[in-house]
């Protein structure tokens, strides 16, 4: 099973107001495991960012002005995930962007049920909590200490490792097995199956012998002649 976690950065929240995608990181999961294999694109949104988008990015125009636009890139987007799931925290912010940008360059737009929702994932879990990427981070001990300020590559390797603990934990094949022995027995419950062979006894000659003794002088009420 082939998953793809990412992020974007954005010069604001609204597309249709002119906002852009400036930034796009990507890893690739296989089978919940991270295969190495990641995206990573700056693009040069065709617009100002706004001065507070300085701040939280560490970009700005000067450094965006010699990358590609996002139309020169897409295709190359959507060839890296393919037909994976794609596993975003609030994707409904991050597909609206990815949406608006491919309707711009008049390719078909990701539809949301490929979208895996982490936000959604952690407030059904731990419901009232708080649900960022940091908060999840220190929830699950997950080293964030080098994200001083926004990326897209740096948060979807942060998130690929929140999402492998929401899902349950950091050996997800544990809870697969569990659930393939409950669907093999037809309980909720895994139950042990019987023995091949049974086990050879412990006790010895003598030991039996003395049991033996022991149970005829207590008489033929003995339990152990029921």
């Amino acid at each position: 099973m082939r998953e793809i976690v990412l992020d974007t950065e954005t010069t604001g929240f609204e597309p249709e107001t002119g906002d852009r995608i400036v930034e796009i990181g990507a890893v690739e999961l296989v089978n919940h495991v991270a295969t190495g294999e990641v995206y990573h694109q700056y693009i040069n949104p065709e617009r100002s960012m706004p001065q507070g988008a300085f701040e939280v990015h560490g970009l700005g125009d000067d450094f965006l002005k010699d990358f590609p636009v996002f139309r020169q890139v897409g295709q190359a987007f959507l060839d890296f995930i393919g037909d994976a799931k794609l596993v975003i925290h609030n994707a409904a912010f991050d597909m609206k962007f990815l949406n608006a940008e491919l309707e711009w360059m008049g390719l078909p737009r990701l539809p949301m049920d490929r979208a895996i929702d982490t936000l959604s994932i952690a407030r059904a879990k731990f419901p009232g909590a708080p649900a960022s990427l940091d908060a999840l981070c220190r929830r699950f001990g997950v080293d964030n200490s080098s994200r001083t300020k926004h990326g897209a590559l740096l948060d979807s390797e942060i998130l690929a490792e929140v999402y492998l603990e929401l899902i349950g934990g950091r050996q997800p094949t544990m809870s697969l097995v569990a659930q393939g022995a409950a669907r093999e027995t037809g309980q909720g419950n895994w139950t042990p199956g019987s023995r091949p062979a049974p086990l050879p006894p412990r006790l010895t000659e003598a030991e039996l012998v003395a049991h033996a003794a022991f149970v005829d002088g207590l008489g033929d009420g003995a339990l152990w002649r029921r």
